[in-house]
């Protein structure tokens, strides 16, 4: 019997823009899209780890009230969530051609701590650091 961890969860505002981020500029592959109601399970993948998933959630019932699901929303558009960390082999080349998707940095590549790492946010506020891999 395998187990780990198979879906890691980030907030969104609207899935449907954060499915064309991460799809269209991230190159993400969608994974799963499914409704019950109002409510949506909407994953994605990196191309390169299939046993992954990203879910790309809209807090609200039946997991929080609405006052706790305006207040997760506050909080992810200030940045205030952990970043997510996207590892890579060159972040300069990576930067190059993430930016050349549209993808709006926060922080341009800076070598430090014996490695090169830069910074972005999705639409919704969720915070990405991309580090070169040692």
């Amino acid at each position: 019997m395998t187990q780990g961890v198979g879906v890691a969860g980030v907030y969104v505002r609207d899935q449907d823009e954060a499915l064309d981020f991460y799809v269209e500029k991230l190159g993400f592959k969608l994974h799963t899209d499914a409704r019950n109601g109002d409510y949506r399970w909407l994953t994605v993948q990196h191309p390169d780890q299939d046993g992954f998933q990203l879910g790309l959630f809209r807090p609200q019932a039946p997991l929080v009230d609405e006052a706790t699901a305006q207040s997760l929303n506050e909080a992810v558009a200030k940045g205030a969530m952990p970043p997510l960390v996207m590892v890579v082999d060159d972040c300069r080349a990576a930067h190059q051609r993430l930016a050349a998707r549209g993808v709006e940095f926060t922080q341009e590549p800076v070598a430090r701590f014996g490695s090169v790492d830069a910074s972005f946010r999705d639409p919704s506020g969720n915070g990405w650091k991309l580090i070169e891999a040692r």
